[in-house]
């Protein structure tokens, strides 16, 4: 289960990073209006809660009373390789405390802001957290660049094309492989009372 906790993470990871290779470092601290915030500022939460909900997270609650909250939106960062190594050191933080989880701790209970979960339950808690934000990063970062924008996905009209060559890696031989065990009712990692 944790490589699987890993490989979304990572993925939502990859899809910043790919974001911040197109950008200029004034792009990262532009604002739409004084209501929304900045890539910059973005990355300041997330980064922020992350420190705060994966250190020592199985003996300590996910608030942390070091953390402040309501300064992750200012910001104070004044280059982009400052708000790089902060987006890194969160990063790090979470991968190291998602590799500490094992099926002994899976359905640990642990807390954030004092309500219980169980470790399982504040990994998927977090991972929506975390999407939410990067796809925020993403839709910015696509209006920044316009047409200059390179695609992270599926390019524009070439569904087909990659639905095709995607049948093609994974051959009639495979199918009973899944690549995504969460989303089939065979698993052995699905728990007994999702199968089908």
């Amino acid at each position: 289960m944790k490589d699987l906790f890993l490989k979304r993470f990572e993925y939502y990871k990859m899809l910043g990073d790919q974001s911040f290779e197109q950008l200029s470092e004034e792009q990262f601290f532009w604002q739409f209006n004084e209501e929304s915030n900045s890539i910059a500022v973005i990355i300041k939460h997330v980064a922020g809660n992350m420190l705060s909900r994966w250190t020592n997270f199985l003996t300590e609650d996910g608030e942390k009373p070091w953390r402040n909250r309501d300064d992750e939106f200012l910001n104070t960062f004044k280059t982009k390789n400052e708000v790089l190594a902060y987006w890194e050191k969160g990063w790090d933080c979470l991968f190291g405390a998602l590799n500490q989880i094992n099926d002994e701790n899976l359905y640990s209970t642990i807390y954030i802001r004092n309500e219980a979960h169980s470790v399982i339950d504040a990994v998927f808690r977090q991972l929506a957290h975390y999407s939410y934000h990067v796809g925020q990063i993403v839709f910015i970062a696509k209006m920044l660049k316009n047409e200059d924008w390179k695609t992270l996905s599926i390019a524009r009209n070439n569904s087909n094309d990659f639905n095709s060559e995607m049948k093609a890696k994974f051959s009639d031989n495979d199918l009973n492989e899944n690549s995504s065990s969460v989303c089939y009712k065979n698993s052995a990692e699905v728990r007994d009372e999702y199968k089908q």
